[in-house]
């Protein structure tokens, strides 16, 4: 139990670490946490691969963290911190809509499952045709 003093020590004169917290401070440091987590997700989806990926959770991740650090910067009246975050959701939104559009596009194989991009006419994984017959012209 001599770890207690040093956890109450923590909290002092109504503040954790030495800060004074209230509700717009708890919303900066969420946009901070949600900004950083983006790194993990990219991080771990290209350790899980083997190569360099930047998953749709990683551009959700940016675009929140983005408009929750903006909001905490208008509250702060901070032009420095507002200038930073201003546009910053731009190209977050943008790959979002590239992405949907990207799956959208993308060809299943009846074969193998698997999914590939729509200008392909055969499967990468199996060989299989994508495009019917008749929609080839042979």
């Amino acid at each position: 139990m001599d770890w207690v003093p040093g956890i109450l020590a923590l909290w002092f004169n109504d503040r954790f670490l030495g800060i004074e917290w209230h509700t717009w401070k708890v919303i900066g440091w969420i946009g901070n946490i949600l900004f950083f987590s983006r790194f993990l997700v990219q991080w771990y989806a290209t350790e899980r691969r083997k190569q360099v990926v930047i998953p749709q959770a990683f551009w959700w991740l940016s675009l929140s963290g983005s408009l929750v650090l903006l909001s905490y910067a208008v509250y702060r009246r901070d032009s420095v911190f507002i200038a930073g975050q201003a546009f910053s959701w731009i190209p977050y939104l943008r790959n979002l809509w590239i992405h949907r559009r990207n799956k959208a596009a993308r060809n299943v194989c009846i074969r193998c499952s698997a999914a590939s991009s729509h200008t392909y006419r055969f499967c990468p994984q199996c060989g299989q045709s994508l495009v019917p017959e008749s929609a080839s012209g042979q």
